[in-house]
């Protein structure tokens, strides 16, 4: 999530937990150290996918925060003694930096919660990396705390309203997924990785994403919409077979450990040389990905795994035409938006019938 969020996070837990004994002082320690995991974001690792991958790594971890927790609770139990338990101060540190990755574990991008572990990110989203609904849930709790002398109680009312949201949200996913299984059996998709995420700022309008071979398939779904069935739309993941090439060197290896099965391949040319790039197909919004990264060249027709990874730069961004039918779509206007409407005309399937306009929306 972004720093305010968790900024936020972290002073409701301090002060729901300390605000007694330390007032509106549990609270800003809170804040700081909520956004701790985050300063990751300052370390080079020296290539683009190693910087990806490894952010919401080790700083994330629950074995590494819940180690500092515990040596900060002692520090502070014969630092400050007399002031509070050790169990009380273990709770503080230890709730407000754990919470942090694992809110983070609700978003797309996934979270390393057991680093040093070699498992892939965690990641169950229920809401968008930016969601301000559940952010003014804490940030309520937090000013009614700042002015007045329930810090405890105003910081639990924070907590209580933004759990409220997420589990909220929880049972959105959970009933947008029962309305594409019928959808997605009906494309032979049953078995295929799937992702279902909501779309940006909110948690009414959701977004189903299957991989199956060469393919891969968009859907929009609101909880608003009537009972038809979900339309999926197909796309290709690659114009000619370079998935293999990809997987036989180290990055591109890496890069799928990250992302798993959505990743989209194509050539561009890089300063003239023909080059292997990878999109991340999870983050963003169908034809909107900010992750693209460099993974081969290809000289005198043999290909070549770059030794270190760049980022190419994203080709677009969403804009004010874009978030007004995104805001009827989530109304339920299915005409309003549909996956294929920003998806370059080259991605599409030849024999697939697009469900909005046959040449999509202009940005």
């Amino acid at each position: 999530m972004d720093s305010i969020t968790q900024a936020a996070l972290g002073a409701a837990v301090g002060g729901a937990v300390m605000g007694r004994r330390l007032g509106r002082k549990a609270v800003v320690v809170g804040a700081l150290l909520g956004t701790l995991p985050d300063l990751d974001v300052a370390l080079d690792y020296g290539d683009a996918i190693a910087n990806v991958t490894e952010h919401r790594g080790f700083s994330h971890s629950l074995f590494v925060l819940t180690g500092l927790g515990t040596l900060l609770a002692l520090l502070s139990r014969y630092a400050l003694a007399g002031r509070a338990s050790l169990a009380r101060w273990w709770c503080f540190f230890t709730l407000i930096l754990i919470t942090h990755p694992l809110l983070d574990s609700l978003t797309t991008y996934g979270t390393q919660l057991l680093w040093p572990l070699d498992t892939p990110p965690v990641a169950w989203p229920v809401v968008f990396i930016i969601d301000p609904l559940y952010s003014l849930a804490l940030l309520g709790g937090l000013v009614a705390a700042c002015v007045s002398r329930r810090v405890v109680h105003y910081c639990a009312l924070g907590l209580a309203l933004s759990c409220a949201y997420l589990l909220m949200a929880a049972g959105m996913k959970w009933s947008v997924e029962i309305r594409l299984a019928p959808a997605l059996e009906a494309r032979g998709l049953d078995a295929a990785p799937l992702i279902v995420q909501p779309t940006p700022f909110n948690i009414l309008l959701w977004r189903a994403t299957a991989v199956e071979g060469e393919r891969y398939f968009e859907g929009l779904v609101s909880v608003f919409d009537d009972d038809s069935a979900p339309r999926l739309e197909a796309f290709q993941r690659q114009r000619e077979p370079l998935e293999p090439v990809a997987l036989s060197g180290p990055l591109g290896q890496r890069l799928t450990w990250f992302s798993g099965a959505f990743l989209r391949y194509e050539i561009e040319s890089v300063d003239g040389v023909e080059t292997l790039v990878a999109t991340d197909l999870r983050l963003g919004f169908p034809g909107f990905h900010p992750f693209t990264f460099t993974l081969a060249t290809r000289e005198d027709g043999e290909w070549q795994a770059v030794a270190e990874s760049e980022q190419r730069p994203s080709q677009r961004g969403l804009n004010a035409q874009t978030l007004s039918h995104l805001v009827a779509r989530i109304a339920g206007n299915q005409g309003a938006l549909c996956a294929s409407d920003f998806i370059e005309q080259s991605w599409r399937v030849p024999v697939e019938r697009y469900a909005c306009r046959p040449d999509g929306l202009t940005d």
